[in-house]
């Protein structure tokens, strides 16, 4: 997740099933760190050059994912560069918090609500 101070969110369109707006993201390839694999998701479906910040946290609900059981690491970055869809983001956009799109795929609604609370109420989301 883009960490943009006082900014808005950055999201994608999902091209592939699930459709419906994402936080940018992917699958960690063989061989390859999560962290790396945060960096090159990032640039692959925003063609942003992207820093991480820190690592935010980590989701693990079995049902979050309709096509398999995956985890998500979400870290907090900051971004360079002018946000354009690529790979298999079918768009970018950029969101006030009160301007989301309702239609957010997999558990991204509350990793944004999570985000909302660490970001406003230093709150961090509770492990169990």
């Amino acid at each position: 997740m883009v960490d943009r101070p006082h900014r808005p969110i950055l999201l994608i369109e999902r091209r592939n099933p699930p459709h419906g707006w994402a936080i940018p993201g992917g699958f960690v390839d063989y061989g390859e760190s999560v962290e790396a694999a945060a960096l090159r998701e990032a640039q692959e479906e925003t063609s942003l050059l992207v820093d991480l910040v820190e690592q935010f946290h980590v989701y693990s609900d079995p049902n979050r994912d309709p096509r398999k059981h995956t985890i998500s690491v979400v870290f907090l970055a900051t971004a360079r560069g002018e946000p354009e869809a690529a790979d298999d983001a079918k768009s970018v956009g950029i969101f006030e918090f009160w301007h989301v799109p309702a239609n957010l795929c997999f558990d991204h609604d509350r990793i944004l609500q999570d985000y909302w609370q660490y970001r406003h109420h230093a709150l961090r989301p509770r492990l169990f």
